[in-house]
């Protein structure tokens, strides 16, 4: 079976994006700190531990799913926003979109006991509609160590362009094994799925992945992280939240109210109480974008 690789926590942008062209998935080896994931356990395990257990095969009958973590967490805002993350995401969707945006926050707790999930594809989140691209780019960060025996995450390695029935077997998948503090990054159309865990060990991991700027998120984040909170947001995060146009002519929105009360078209950073300096079609490379898709 191949093996997925390991790059260290300083490996360049490029690097990481050619890896999970090649593989559909690579690991970072210890880019978080014993210190910092003691801190994010502190403010995610009170709503980790009041979260049930999944109703389904897919979810996992012993696996615990916590999401909203944009305002749950400000360790969590760290990782979204993580530079080691962002750069090589922003360039591996390039291709196709003008702005990447939050998908999914969402801590996955593998419990004892719990069998391997369905090998499946996370862009299936849309269906089986967008074969022809590549529209996500995933993270899964180790928040304690991940074993073959705890449930690591399974990959095929070398999979992201085979058809949607592909029978798997068990020779072309490999675990995602790595220490507490590493992160696996993966593409949306990579083969993969929870392990099985065998242990008496949680097995905890926190999934954060981003999409196209343009398509619909899995997790609301609008309603997870409405304006009166992500107005205090930073400015990255508000735009990866959706706070910020789409691409051309994409998200604006008409503020309710009485006849001449306000303004008429707007984009969603004005829900926040920006004003100033806001184009309400999109930024001219916004423009220019479209205007080239419309030239060919």
């Amino acid at each position: 079976m191949t093996q997925l690789q390991h790059l260290p926590a300083s490996a360049e942008s490029s690097a990481i994006v050619a890896a999970v062209q090649q593989d559909g998935a690579v690991i970072l080896d210890d880019v978080l700190s014993k210190g910092f994931i003691t801190a994010l356990r502190e403010e995610t395990d009170p709503y980790m531990e009041h979260t049930s257990n999944g109703e389904d095969h897919f979810a996992g009958y012993k696996t615990t799913r916590t999401g909203g973590l944009l305002v749950r967490s400000a360790k969590c805002r760290e990782l979204i926003e993580h530079e080691s993350i962002l750069a090589p995401c922003n360039e591996f969707l390039a291709p196709y979109c003008e702005r990447v945006q939050l998908h999914l926050t969402q801590i996955i707790r593998i419990r004892p006991g719990e069998t391997a999930q369905t090998m499946h594809r996370d862009r299936w989140a849309w269906g089986k509609h967008l074969s022809h691209l590549e529209p996500q780019f995933n993270t899964i960060w180790a928040i304690t160590d991940f074993t073959s025996e705890n449930g690591a995450t399974q990959v095929v390695p070398g999979s992201t362009q085979w058809p949607d029935d592909q029978e798997i077997q068990p020779e072309q998948i490999t675990q995602a094994e790595m220490k507490a503090g590493s992160v696996l990054v993966y593409s949306g159309s990579v083969f993969h799925g929870g392990g099985a865990n065998t242990s008496d060990q949680d097995r905890i991991g926190i999934n954060i992945t981003y999409a196209l700027g343009w398509l619909r998120q899995e997790e609301n984040q609008y309603l997870s992280c409405p304006p009166e909170l992500a107005k205090d947001l930073s400015p990255t995060l508000q735009g990866l939240a959706g706070y910020a146009m789409g691409q051309y002519a994409l998200g604006y929105f008409t503020p309710p109210g009485a006849p001449g009360e306000g303004p008429e078209v707007v984009p969603p950073q004005y829900a926040l109480g920006i004003t100033e300096s806001l184009s309400t079609m999109g930024g001219v490379g916004d423009l220019d974008a479209l205007e080239k898709a419309l030239s060919t």
